[in-house]
């Protein structure tokens, strides 16, 4: 195990495997930025399959047991379960997980559970079909990712995590019908304080509903109470309905920021490493990677990269900070 500055063990690696995504998501590709002219990476500059496979096993040796497969829209990358098949056989991999927003999951949820993947995440912002097309803004069927859900739960996927971002405004007043639809199916909703993460999406700090507001209008229909994390560097803080209707998590990194418990690390589709979310600059692991460098020489780049790491920008977050320049959601994943 290696830890930072701070004391933070390194556990969690998420891989973006793509920088590209059919949906415009207002507050993560919004069209004013990524329009038809955009230039998205070449094929060329992506890590292949065969380079994430080895960057897996070398910092599962540094103690990573979590890997979660990300984009962009990561099931557009050809042969993803392919990929899946190969970071589950790594020893040491205890945890493989995918978010997607569900667009294509349907027809691939049986695919990627035979390959190994252990959970699915859809990232989801309302359930009303106005205000999901609202945020989506390509006009993308609320009906398909909600059967997507049910075609992941079925393949053995779940429980399915719910990724819902909350803005002000914008789909507010549908968190407790978001709540409400997933009530006693199994599958676990997290709502997400609007982040300033990049600098194309408009941030402002009037636009974010914290997390105590939101358990608010929950809590007001049904009591709730608050449970454990399941383990060191979870995210959500997480609730059970005391009518036993099953489980939410709220994440709350504007307004009660968890960098103190932060275990991850985020590599770009290009093979850039980035410590935080709202980092502007990433390390090159593609350049060793293709420069011929061996296992032991990229762990220990990796391990004096960790040692130092200091961030803990939501903590530090203020005026000044929130126009710095970070790098964009979609590029990393979130």
């Amino acid at each position: 195990m290696i830890t930072d500055t701070l004391g933070r063990p390194l556990r969690d690696l998420r891989i973006s495997i793509t920088d590209r995504c059919n949906f415009r998501c207002t507050y993560c590709m919004p069209k004013s930025v990524f329009d038809r002219e955009y230039t998205f990476l070449p094929r060329s500059e992506l890590l292949d399959f065969e380079e994430l496979e080895r960057l897996g096993s070398v910092f599962a040796g540094l103690g990573v047991n979590k890997l979660r497969i990300t984009g962009g829209e990561p099931l557009l990358r050809r042969g993803v379960e392919d990929l899946v098949s190969m970071l589950a056989a790594i020893p040491g991999i205890e945890d493989l997980a995918l978010t997607t927003n569900g667009s294509l999951l349907e027809r691939k949820a049986e695919a990627l559970a035979a390959a190994g993947l252990r959970r699915v995440t859809v990232s989801l912002d309302s359930v009303q079909e106005e205000t999901f097309h609202k945020m989506n803004d390509v006009g993308f069927s609320l009906d398909v990712v909600l059967g997507a859900i049910d075609a992941a739960a079925d393949a053995g996927l779940g429980p399915v995590k719910i990724n819902t971002v909350v803005q002000r405004g914008i789909n507010d007043h549908t968190i407790v019908e978001v709540a409400e639809y997933f009530r006693h199916t199994g599958h676990i909703v997290r709502f997400i304080e609007f982040m300033d993460v990049g600098n194309a999406n408009g941030w402002r700090l009037t636009d974010v509903v914290g997390a105590a507001e939101i358990l608010e209008h929950i809590a007001e229909r049904w009591p709730v109470e608050p449970i454990d994390p399941s383990h060191r560097g979870e995210v959500a803080s997480r609730y059970r309905y005391v009518d036993g209707a099953g489980e939410i998590g709220i994440i709350s990194s504007v307004t009660v920021p968890f960098c103190g418990g932060c275990t991850r690390l985020r590599l770009s589709a290009e093979g850039k490493l980035y410590t935080c979310l709202f980092a502007h600059q990433g390390f090159d692991l593609r350049a060793l990677l293709r420069d011929g460098a061996s296992d032991e020489e990229l762990a220990s780049a990796l391990t004096d990269l960790w040692n130092a790491r200091t961030d803990r920008y939501s903590e530090r977050r203020s005026e000044v900070t929130v126009n710095l320049p970070k790098v964009e959601m979609s590029y990393i994943g979130g």
